[in-house]
């Protein structure tokens, strides 16, 4: 059997936890530098203010229906999400951090277990511990557990926030409610095809032949199916398992116009991109720059650039990374124009231990060794002490967070102070 734990809400229930006067009340959570709605409670949803609000446009809206609007505390939600997955990892080793606010579980060997039951104790535990509700989905399979949990957050007065499939009625039961857009995995385009050939919920899609699955889509799909049908077929991920792209993109706190400041910016989204890669221990053969002007900008049109620059060798290098992505700006920069937001992206990614080599080109040996004493250093005084030459020393990225909470878990000087 498998579990989806999702909590409920996560940003504003992080908020709620250190601040009850927001219980039961409407929040919304806004994005970097307080550009948009990315998270809201239920009361906000109620409200019909829409995900992606600008809230230059909607802030007079969120005033007359009282919607409280607060920035993005990401170390605040950073630590709480830490908590609840070390809980979970009490009820079972087997464990999969799909997202900051959900996870999958696992569970071999509970054949006698009461799911209700211990469904019932995993939200208790991290609601007693943390503050944060969650909703609990158990089933055979790692879709249909998603399934189970949409089901379980849907109507939470009458599920108690759990749903578990153990039948396979209750698995028919379950996907004839679940349209076909709902279910996990089925984007808007898969949804529309899928439409067109009379497939409008999750159980008409367990209906087709598994062998019209695989001529007409891929095999991601027809294990998707199999996941429906109540077969196992979509396995826990490795919790460490590599990401295919690193990207590392910023909108800035003011606009720049000049080349100086954005090669600075880019050398240090770079470098950022850079340590993910070692820490992930990969290394990447194509870099992607982009810069973008401001968008909502009425006094001039908007511009955005990209460069791509393809390596002759794999690496892991922030010398080689940051020197690559600068000298990339230089020809997607232009003068007049200014700047909102810029990125580096990097793909093309390989094991640092299994990777072709190149017979005339290779990484300067002695960037290794560097890059490991540099991450060593910044590990130890839990910072970016060490930086590149071209990197302004005195500078950190600063989000704009009119709206931001104390850290309440993660400052010493900002924790709660009881009287």
């Amino acid at each position: 059997m498998f579990s989806l734990v999702d909590c409920n809400n996560f940003y504003a229930s992080c908020e709620r936890v250190f601040n009850p006067n927001l219980q039961n009340k409407p929040v919304a959570i806004l994005s970097n530098n307080d550009g948009c709605v990315i998270s809201m409670s239920d009361e906000a949803k109620k409200l019909q203010l829409p995900f992606g609000a600008p809230i230059f446009k909607w802030e007079q809206f969120c005033k007359e229906k009282n919607i409280t609007i607060l920035s993005s505390n990401y170390p605040l939600y950073g630590d709480m999400s830490a908590r609840v997955m070390n809980i979970l990892r009490d009820f079972s080793p087997d464990i999969e951090v799909y997202s900051i606010d959900e996870s999958f579980l696992e569970f071999k060997g509970f054949e006698n277990y009461d799911f209700e039951e211990y469904a019932t104790k995993i939200r208790s535990r991290i609601l007693k511990w943390t503050g944060i509700p969650t909703c609990v989905g158990i089933a055979p399979t790692k879709a249909l557990s998603k399934v189970a949990n949409k089901i379980a957050r849907s109507n939470l007065k009458q599920s108690k926030g759990i749903c578990v499939i153990n039948s396979d009625e209750n698995r028919i039961k379950a996907l004839k409610w679940t349209k076909i857009g709902k279910v996990w995995g089925i984007g808007n385009r898969l949804e529309k095809r899928l439409q067109a050939k009379g497939i409008v919920t999750a159980y008409d899609f367990t209906q087709v032949s598994s062998d019209w699955v695989l001529k007409n889509f891929s095999i991601v799909e027809w294990r998707l199916q199999k996941d429906l049908q109540g077969i196992s077929k979509i396995p826990l991920e490795d919790a460490v398992s590599s990401k295919k792209m690193i990207a590392t993109t910023r909108s800035f706190e003011n606009t720049y116009g000049d080349i100086d400041n954005i090669k600075e910016r880019i050398s240090t989204f770079a470098t950022s991109c850079a340590r993910k890669l070692r820490e992930q221990k990969s290394s990447c053969h194509v870099i992607t720059v982009f810069l973008r002007s401001n968008r909502f900008s009425k006094h001039q049109p908007y511009e955005k650039e990209n460069k791509t620059v393809i390596l002759s060798f794999p690496t892991d290098s922030s010398l080689t990374i940051a020197k690559a992505a600068t000298e990339a700006v230089k020809t997607i920069f232009k003068k007049g124009v200014q700047y909102k937001k810029a990125g580096v992206i990097v793909s093309g990614l390989v094991p640092n231990d299994n990777y072709q080599l190149n017979l005339f080109l290779h990484e300067n040996p002695k960037h290794k060794p560097l890059m490991a004493a540099i991450d060593k250093l910044n590990g130890k005084f839990k910072s970016d002490k060490l930086k590149l030459g071209n990197q302004d020393l005195q500078r950190t990225w600063k989000m704009k967070q009119e709206r931001l909470s104390p850290k309440f878990t993660t400052n010493i000087n900002e924790v709660i102070t009881v009287k």
